[in-house]
């Protein structure tokens, strides 16, 4: 996995995640913003590996290249620490954003602002009445669920625009005046500071608009994107079996239930890797069933993410839900970062296609 990743160690890898899981620990004790975390982030050289090459990031020879790194690299930080990962999906996303959307002006601005270490946010959830762009050229409305508010240094939010579709507007996202963090409190994720943020005043113009009206909501990059997300919640179901493993006792691994149980989870996390390695493919190519690939993968991650965190329980009992030990952190983060919008929904849509047609391989169908 991370011979792809970066040009690093094992030793280096290996010691990067213990780094940011010792990190994750603190940060879940005392929410914090992150800041510690990502910077080692920097240091590894994951800020801007996936920036456009315009600004800086890395020259790759194919998207299907680009996408296994990426899908590398969230499962990597999922690893280390949920939270972390969900800051880092967004920020990936961002630099994806831009690469498609971006013109030179702005694509040489983020080159200047990723030489600051800014990190980057995508926010697209807000309450009734949502964001718009006002006849002054200025945003009215706030984001909530806004991952990283008053921690990040910018954000892309979406705003509509005089009936038309939606925009893309860029925003600073470090001011803590307009950062509501009070209705955050949550058993798992806490590091991931996820409130509410002011946008009222902040400019949405030429320099801050990124591409045009519509193009965020473009399909099937924008439904499929999804499968970024689903790749850092691998991370953590797969560092949640790993430390199940590591936790099990003589007795229960003598005990046949308990080996049955134990191996129905590896089926069940390396079922989901399958279809998230496939997700990426599909979007990479920007695939016609890439959406209903990635709806339903959406469904089996969460599925394989319940049902670990279920099996880790059962299997280490009592213990695992202590305070203090990675698997209970690992599980709370997990618990909710599942709870991603719509799982049903996206689960249903993909049961649609699937009984229109077999979706998966036009050269191998089922029916």
């Amino acid at each position: 996995m991370t011979a792809r990743m970066i040009a690093t160690s094992d030793g280096a890898m290996s010691d990067l995640a213990s780094r940011l899981a010792e990190l994750g620990r603190r940060y879940d004790a005392a929410p914090l913003f992150p800041a510690d975390s990502l910077h080692l982030l920097v240091e590894a050289g994951l800020h801007r590996r996936f920036a456009p090459v315009e600004a800086g990031g890395t020259a790759w020879c194919d998207e299907a290249a680009r996408y296994a790194a990426v899908a590398d690299a969230l499962r990597f930080v999922g690893r280390a620490d949920l939270s972390v990962g969900r800051l880092y999906e967004g920020h990936v996303n961002a630099m994806l954003l831009f690469g498609w959307l971006a013109d030179p002006a702005q694509l040489a601005w983020l080159s200047a602002a990723l030489d600051r270490r800014a990190w980057f946010g995508v926010w697209a959830t807000e309450p009734a009445p949502g964001v718009r762009i006002s006849s002054d050229g200025t945003l009215v409305g706030a984001k909530n669920f806004a991952s990283g508010a008053g921690g990040l240094g910018y954000a892309i939010v979406t705003a509509a625009q005089d009936g038309a579709r939606r925009r893309l507007v860029i925003v600073p996202a470090d001011d803590r005046g307009r950062a509501d963090l009070s209705g955050w409190r949550v058993r798992g994720m806490r590091a991931s500071v996820s409130g509410r943020y002011e946008l009222d005043g902040l400019p949405a113009d030429d320099d801050t608009l990124l591409g045009g009206p519509g193009d965020y909501d473009r399909e099937p990059r924008f439904t499929a994107g999804a499968w970024r997300f689903c790749a850092v919640q691998l991370g953590g179901i797969e560092v949640l079996l790993a430390e199940t493993r590591a936790a099990l006792g003589n007795a229960a691994r003598s005990d046949p239930v308990q080996r049955a149980r134990f191996a129905d989870a590896v089926a069940a996390v390396r079922t989901a890797g399958f279809w998230v390695a496939e997700a990426a493919r599909r979007a990479a190519a920007d695939d016609s069933d890439a959406v209903p690939i990635t709806q339903m993968t959406r469904g089996i991650v969460e599925r394989a993410g319940l049902d670990m965190i279920e099996a880790a329980a059962r299997l280490i009992g009592t213990r695992s839900a202590f305070d203090g030990e990675r698997i209970d952190k690992i599980s709370r983060d997990l618990a909710l970062y599942l709870r991603q919008g719509g799982p049903d929904y996206a689960r249903d849509q993909a049961a649609l296609a699937w009984l229109d047609r077999d979706c998966w391989n036009a050269e191998d169908r089922l029916w």
